[in-house]
């Protein structure tokens, strides 16, 4: 074959896609990326199943409490709490609401759809009404800005969706490590096959949101509304934390003569597939309180690896962070097999057209991502052809 006649294959990333269709994970199948994944999955169930019970308590607990000194106390203050808080010697619900925000912030799912419409306002108004009928200066302040409250609402909804999530996400991820500690796990398709599943079986689930005031329930998102687990509050969740994401302060400027900042929301890549481990553990970057939360409950076999890194417990936070970084790149991996339009193995050949356009459409967002950096041992370069033009 004459060297002009070489044809590129359509995409830089062809070798992922193929790694895919084969079975595997955009993450090499390694015995220590294997325990690396499992172990900081182990830490990060943890830590989500205390993130969830704090969103879900804010969100009906703490409902329109415009001052919410103790929300992250779940109800239970005390002297000894209180100093061990103020001493930071607690879980940083403040990545949570971080995520939260992002989500709320990013949209442009059915879920923002269903809190724009008529039947989420009137739901959320006979709330309003029953929570704040007894204080005339909220009821003044309503009055003079009528969408002051709804938009808290609004929110207090996305803690409330957000806590559903992780809640099912938490016992997915411990249910993975008791697996691997009984040997049921022994490689990173095994992992990613896990999590799938786990995601298809509570897709369908409904996201629902109920308040009690006084002795009444109020349903702001009633099981009528339709909105559902994965497409609804899981997908969005990957879109907004795990690509987009926002800029972190004191890494880029926010001056828009610098330029620093795409001006368009759909064009950022700040999320957690993107975000480089390095500036982990400096103020403004919200990353480090997950890391922090993180460290404190790494399984022993994991901790003893970084306990022999080059720089020991000194980097820790970043450690953590590439482990964290590896085992997205699974849940990703878990979330493209759920997502695709057909199975990937198919040997139809319009349906293997449509999942080439479909690999293809993911593998054109990962090309600035940390993907190429966890391959560590097993680097796979973006593919280029050295055609000679013809004359």
């Amino acid at each position: 074959m004459p060297r002009n006649a070489l044809k590129c294959p359509t995409h830089p990333l062809t070798l992922y896609i193929n790694r895919l269709k084969s079975g595997g994970a955009l993450l090499p199948d390694t015995p220590e990326n294997l325990l690396e994944v499992v172990g900081i999955l182990k830490s990060y169930g943890v830590v989500l199943d205390a993130y969830y019970q704090n969103l879900i308590y804010i969100s009906e607990k703490q409902f329109l409490v415009l001052f919410p000194f103790f929300k992250y106390f779940n109800g239970e203050v005390s002297l000894g709490k209180l100093l061990r808080h103020l001493w930071h010697d607690r879980i940083n619900y403040e990545y949570a609401e971080y995520c939260m925000k992002t989500m709320m912030w990013h949209g442009g799912s059915k879920f923002e759809d269903y809190l724009e419409s008529p039947e989420f306002n009137q739901a959320a108004r006979i709330a309003i009404a029953a929570k704040i009928k007894g204080n005339l200066f909220i009821r003044g302040v309503d009055r003079l800005f009528p969408d002051f409250l709804l938009e808290q609402v609004r929110q207090l909804a996305y803690y409330s969706a957000l806590g559903q999530f992780w809640r099912v996400m938490a016992a997915i991820f411990l249910e993975l490590s008791d697996r691997y500690d009984e040997g049921e796990i022994t490689s990173i398709p095994d992992v990613v096959e896990h999590i799938l599943n786990g995601l298809v079986a509570a897709a369908s689930n409904p996201i629902v949101y109920a308040v009690k005031i006084g002795n009444k329930n109020y349903e702001i998102i009633s099981q009528a509304a339709g909105l559902t687990f994965l497409m609804d509050v899981a997908v969005p969740y990957v879109e907004a934390v795990f690509f987009r994401g926002t800029p972190f302060p004191g890494t880029v400027s926010f001056n828009a003569q610098a330029q620093q900042v795409p001006t368009e929301q759909n064009r950022f890549a700040y999320g957690a597939l993107y975000a480089d481990p390095l500036p982990i553990g400096g103020a403004g970057i919200p990353p480090t309180l997950l890391m922090q939360d993180m460290r404190h409950y790494l399984p022993d076999y994991l901790h003893d690896i970084y306990r022999r890194s080059d720089r020991g417990e000194d980097d820790l936070r970043v450690l953590i962070c590439q482990s964290f970084q590896k085992s997205m790149f699974c849940v990703t991996t878990a979330a493209i097999l759920g997502l695709a339009p057909h199975p990937l193995n198919t040997t139809n050949p319009q349906e293997e057209e449509a999942n080439r356009l479909y690999l293809e459409g993911w593998m054109d967002r990962f090309m600035t991502s940390r993907l190429q950096v966890v391959q560590e041992d097993y680097p796979v370069l973006p593919l280029t052809c050295d055609i000679k033009k013809p004359d």
